[in-house]
């Protein structure tokens, strides 16, 4: 095989996991992981399970690329979040119902005991929470307005992003997602 070859077919590869990861993301949405089968996914994307399981060996496999297919949706460029950056990914959110269901139950489900997704979703809150400790720094100093420190308003913060995201989600012509957000920062002490 030439490296034109071989080229050629890793690309084709990397476009068919990405196509894989979009109808899982899909059908994880519709069923929840639980409720999701690889049959599914492979049917959607017309494989067979057989060669589904070529590009993903099982299905905690194909979870984790989901996840961390849509974390990159949300990265930063420069990798340095800011609080008007967060403001701009809640009105996002709101503009992708689907992205965040999936989200949402997936983060529902991971609470459970040995849920594959449980140690992602518990490195990833750490990892958030640092990087909200680190905006808020940035933004305010050692102390908020209100007095808390960043290390102490950073769970709060996450906290509120998410759970307005389950409100709007249930209830989205009462829950104004980015005005509740926008009204939060106004509590931390933003104008």
């Amino acid at each position: 095989m030439s490296y034109r070859d071989a080229m050629s077919a890793r690309v084709r590869s990397e476009e068919r996991r990405a196509e894989i990861v979009r109808a899982a993301l899909e059908v994880i949405a519709e069923r929840g992981y639980r409720g999701a089968s690889l049959a599914a996914v492979a049917e959607r994307v017309g494989l067979t399970q057989q060669g589904l399981l070529h590009h993903f060996p099982t299905k905690d496999a194909l979870l984790v690329a989901v996840l961390e297919e849509r974390d990159q949706w949300d990265a930063v460029p420069d990798g340095r979040w800011r609080l008007e950056l967060l403001t701009s990914l809640v009105e996002y959110n709101a503009m992708r119902p689907g992205i965040v269901q999936t989200f949402s139950a997936l983060l529902g489900e991971s609470v459970t005991e040995g849920h594959p997704a449980r140690a992602y979703f518990t490195e990833r809150y750490a990892r958030v929470r640092e990087n909200m400790a680190a905006v808020l720094r940035a933004e305010y100093g050692d102390r908020l307005p209100n007095g808390l420190t960043p290390e102490r308003t950073a769970p709060l913060l996450v906290a509120v992003m998410d759970g307005l995201q389950y409100q709007w989600l249930l209830d989205p012509e009462s829950v104004d997602m980015p005005g509740a957000f926008q009204d939060f920062l106004t509590l931390l002490g933003e104008d």
